[in-house]
């Protein structure tokens, strides 16, 4: 079948063409992260000398700030747990600095906070969680959530172009630090978003779903369920997420829905915030298309679904979960949005943070409206030249890192987090397609490069399989506090993402697409990748574990592609 793609301005039909080996591998996730959400305040608030709540002045300019970057957390996750637990901290008028590597994630993140904090008497919070739930997690979408969808996309549209009407709407947003020709291609994938094209099917997802799954079962698509319940056993239970469902699994491997609140005959309408672009190579040219390149392997259980701070959601009967993944998502983001809802309102000091109780005798007094929050948009590629700006050097308290942005990990960037501040980087336990001995010279990898980019491991607290944390080495080590939290509130181990692309996007790849049919048949991917990850993480020699003990790991030592991470169907074949 005939692949839309965008050559020299124009619309053409071509043949199907094969992917580069920058492509997308079945383990990337550009959409939704793959580790469980944390809370960012905790950790930061620790890395220096500790704040007291009641000495903080009222005044803007006296709060202390939280200046946090994040390289790939992709759905915004961690930001919006911070937020909804900022009151039981000291505190902080939070400056969130988000950095991907494209332009559609860029576009969720805006979506996904404007829902978040749509005004609730517009919509109710059950209605939010619900709509939230479909677009972050489903391929389908009933026809009112698609609507809402269309509606909010042509108004972002409209806003991006327009500062002022975009700090007048939006104050939480800041797009200043985007190039002049990101915010037109941000400007066109709202647009597309917003619908509007020519042709009967601009977004076949239900086909590019089965495209993509065939290309990734290979000789295995007539076993994929025993494949499903595989990866599902074998894999994610045995790490960690044994509330995961064999029946929410399978629906999601095989249509892409993993939320199915209502009729499943409901759900046909294809979700078009999770179609991405990709460079593609058709007969020596390089070539653009739209797609679905994102996670057909994990799932979006893992991110809201497998921990609860109501531990009554996670008890077993018979060695059996009580509730599955989807219920307790359910009843995470419903939390989680109920206090978003409460966000700039007074909250009382105990008790349900909607319940303001003032003015009468022996209630508790409501506490301060929270300082407000602004989430900056840095520029794509922008990484390797933070240091150069003074307003970055030495500006950050926390660093957090996503597996896919792990080779972004450098002493330039390091140069970033101030002094005392810490670097948490998410490590890739939930990607089914690896073996227990590559998550393992992953995890060594990553210690590499972090004492490299000048930090040190923080040994207090459990270890986590989930995330590594360090703090910036050549200052004080962590305090007794660290310890004294870890066995009262549990320091999060902070941030998540799904597995993006890993090479910084060329110029070319961040270009608006035009509208079009996007490629219906599987894109096959090189197998020249596959080698890459087992040399790039492998466990160093002799010479290189000398080296690691003395924190001066030469920067040029090569980072982990973790366009690799995927192993091909030859590794595939030993799980």
């Amino acid at each position: 079948m005939p692949l839309w793609t965008l050559s020299s301005g124009t619309l053409r039909g071509t043949a199907p063409v094969e992917t580069e080996a920058r492509g997308a591998s079945p383990a990337e996730g550009g959409c939704r992260g793959r580790s469980p959400g944390r809370k960012l305040q905790p950790a930061v608030v620790l890395s220096g000398p500790p704040v007291d709540p009641d000495s903080q002045a009222d005044t803007e300019h006296e709060t202390p700030e939280l200046n946090v970057l994040l390289l790939g957390s992709v759905d915004g996750r961690h930001l919006l747990r911070t937020l909804a637990r900022a009151a039981l901290w000291p505190r902080r008028r939070f400056h969130f600095y988000v950095l991907e590597n494209n332009l559609e994630a860029v576009a969720r993140h805006v979506l996904i906070f404007s829902l978040a904090l749509e005004d609730p008497e517009k919509m109710g919070l059950q209605e939010r969680s619900e709509t939230f739930l479909e677009v972050w997690g489903n391929a389908l979408l009933r026809p009112p959530v698609a609507a809402f969808v269309r509606s909010q996309a042509s108004r972002l549209a409209h806003l991006v172009p327009e500062p002022d009407r975009l700090a007048e709407q939006l104050p939480w947003l800041s797009l200043g630090a985007l190039k002049f020709r990101e915010r037109d291609a941000l400007e066109a994938v709202f647009r597309f978003w917003a619908g509007g094209e020519q042709g009967p099917e601009p977004f076949p997802m239900s086909r590019l779903w089965d495209s993509r799954l065939r290309q990734y079962l290979g000789s295995r698509y007539d076993a994929r369920r025993g494949v499903s319940d595989w990866d599902l056993h074998m894999k994610l239970h045995d790490r960690g997420a044994r509330v995961i469902h064999t029946r929410e699994f399978r629906r999601w491997r095989d249509t892409g829905v993993a939320f199915e609140l209502r009729d499943s005959s409901a759900y046909h309408v294809p979700n078009r915030t999770l179609a991405s672009g990709r460079l593609l190579s058709h007969r020596g040219d390089r070539v653009a298309a739209r797609g679905y390149w994102g996670d057909i392997a994990t799932g979006p259980f893992v991110a809201f679904g497998i921990e609860a701070d109501d531990e009554t959601l996670l008890r077993t009967s018979n060695g059996q979960p009580v509730k599955t993944a989807g219920e307790i998502t359910e009843h995470n983001v419903a939390e989680l949005f109920r206090e978003m809802a409460a966000w700039g309102r007074p909250r009382t000091s105990q008790g349900d943070p909607e319940q303001v109780q003032g003015g009468t005798e022996g209630s508790p007094e409501p506490a301060p409206a929270p300082e407000p929050f602004t989430v900056h948009f840095l520029s794509l590629g922008s990484a390797h030249t933070l240091h150069h700006k003074s307003c970055y050097k030495g500006q950050f308290q926390l660093l957090y890192v996503a597996c896919g942005m792990v080779h972004l990990l450098s002493p330039e960037l390091g140069a970033c987090v101030a002094p005392g501040g810490r670097l948490i980087v998410e490590l890739a336990q939930f990607l089914v397609d690896l073996r227990q001995e590559q998550l393992q010279a992953f995890s060594s990898r990553v210690g590499e490069l972090a004492q490299a980019a000048g930090f040190a491991p923080h040994l207090g607290g459990k270890p986590s399989d989930t995330f590594a944390r360090f703090y910036k080495a050549g200052d004080s080590a962590p305090s007794h506090e660290d310890q004294a939290v870890e066995s009262g509130t549990p320091l999060p181990e902070v941030l998540a993402q799904p597995l993006e692309a890993t090479d910084p996007p060329s110029e070319d790849r961040t270009q608006p697409l035009e509208p079009g049919t996007p490629p219906s048949e599987p894109l096959k991917l090189t197998s020249e990748s596959q080698a890459s990850l087992l040399e790039a993480s492998a466990p160093p020699t002799g010479s290189q574990a000398a080296k690691s003990d003395n924190q001066t790991v030469p920067p040029e030592t090569k980072s982990p592609h973790l366009g690799h991470l995927n192993p091909g169907p030859g590794m595939r074949t030993h799980l």
